[in-house]
């Protein structure tokens, strides 16, 4: 199957200035030849790029500049050819179908990294990552994927894995001397080391949070009573006009959803109906709703009016959320009209949404409870769930492996649970793997990539 020449357009469909075709496997030079005039491409040197024309018998269909990759040295490990031609879509189509009617064949979604992994260019981490930098829509979601491109997690991972092979293979070896009762691994050491692994792991279990903040944004819900200030919140923070702002209360009734980049960080900040009891059946709904929404989101930011809010009517609206701390922010609107002092209990800042008194320090709100600044300044964030569920599986067989020792149990035992951590972390790089998985990560990739 991968023995074949591949081809797809490696740019987006559409009209635009250029785009490129790719084309990778052991004829794509001689392919291209075919419909090429200019230098003999089987000539070049790799990494060199050339002018020409591609033609159809006499009819010429474009001029364009080639990139030439030769095996190993390209990003499949096979000899890799890239037209650039004019964007016009029917001159894409045509270049395309005129390559394939001379041998090629058009690339399943990610074949070209699928490639690339199985002939060792990159580990299944860093694959994911190229997905991952081609979704990317912010700085911080950039940083993680560009980190793990280079390979500093999944060379994490193999460090790990090596020194838990180590280990796993004289435990295996003890199976064959059982009758004789040999020990060549002391408990005491295996201990040690499984400690330190886990010492490793914990770290990287724990970065999910943040890293799946990073690369998949924040739910952030504006919550509170009818008339506190969420739609002119929202508005200030988009710095448009986006939602009805009127004195009349209960003038939202359903959710309005926008997203906001900060400080590389996307955020989408859902404005909801005002809480209260209500008669107005529509209002009801929208109401329920919004308690939907505050269930579900990453972060809560629940807005009053200090104008007409107690400390003690504060606390019990509070109470009625049923959000973790953690994941709460109250913020008192309003504060250019209130006489009183910020006595209010619980409250995190207050804010003018009107006169947009108080966004700075809002804005840093938001990035300091969502961002962690330890596990910000770490040089791995896991931030795909496949890995993240490797890791915690490891070091679930690990704890076994420990409780295992407490207790004495055989080493039959504790080699199985070896062998399970070694299989999760090797799932994360792909030195343990199957088609099942294979498929379901490069299927979602684009065509071309």
């Amino acid at each position: 199957m991968y023995s074949d020449t591949i081809i797809a357009l490696a740019t987006p469909q559409g009209i635009g200035a250029i785009g490129v075709i790719r084309l990778s496997g052991s004829n794509a030079i001689a392919i291209t030849q075919q419909v090429w005039r200019g230098k003999d491409l089987s000539a070049q040197a790799s990494h060199t790029i050339h002018y020409g024309h591609i033609i159809d018998g006499d009819k010429e269909l474009d001029e364009v500049m080639v990139s030439l990759f030769r095996a190993p040295k390209s990003f499949t490990t096979e000899d890799v050819i890239e037209i650039s031609c004019h964007g016009s879509p029917f001159i894409l189509e045509q270049i395309l179908q005129l390559l394939i009617n001379k041998g090629a064949r058009m690339a399943e979604p990610g074949e070209f990294t699928l490639r690339a992994f199985l002939n060792g260019r990159i580990d299944l981490s860093q694959a994911e990552a190229v997905a991952d930098l081609i979704a990317s829509n912010s700085a911080a979601s950039h940083d993680i994927a560009i980190k793990q491109i280079r390979g500093g997690f999944a060379n994490q991972i193999k460090d790990l894995r090596a020194q838990l092979v180590n280990f796993a293979s004289l435990i295996e070896l003890e199976l064959d001397f059982s009758e004789e009762d040999v020990e060549f691994v002391h408990r005491d050491e295996l201990v040690k080391i499984i400690e330190k692994i886990k010492a490793v792991l914990r770290p990287l279990i724990e970065s999910f949070k943040l890293g799946n903040v990073i690369k998949n944004g924040v739910n952030v819900v504006i919550a509170g009573r009818p008339n506190a200030g969420k739609s002119t919140l929202l508005n200030t923070l988009l710095n448009e006009e986006r939602a009805i702002v009127s004195h009349i209360a209960g003038t939202t009734r359903d959710t309005i959803e926008e997203v906001l980049n900060i400080d590389g960080v996307l955020f989408r900040f859902i404005d909801t109906a005002g809480l209260r009891a209500t008669d107005d059946s529509i209002e009801a709904m929208g109401v329920q709703r919004s308690m939907e929404k505050i269930d579900q989101a990453d972060l809560v930011v629940y807005l009053y009016d200090v104008n007409t809010t107690s400390g003690s009517e504060l606390k019990r609206e509070i109470e009625k959320l049923n959000v973790d701390r953690e994941k709460l922010l109250v913020v008192g609107n309003k504060a250019d009209l209130a006489k009183a002092t910020k006595k209010e209990i619980g409250t995190d800042l207050f804010i003018s949404a009107k006169d947009k008194v108080g966004m700075i320090e809002l804005k840093q709100a938001f990035i300091d409870k969502v961002l962690d600044k330890t596990l910000a300044s770490q040089n791995t964030i896991v931030a795909n769930i496949r890995h993240y569920e490797a890791l915690k599986n490891a070091y679930r067989s690990l704890d076994e492996v420990l409780v295992g020792i407490e207790n004495h149990i055989t080493t039959d035992l504790i080699a199985f649970e070896l062998r399970q951590a070694l299989e999760y972390l090797g799932e994360i790089s792909g030195e343990v793997t199957n088609d099942e998985i294979l498929g379901n990560i490069f299927s979602k990739f684009c065509i071309g990539k």
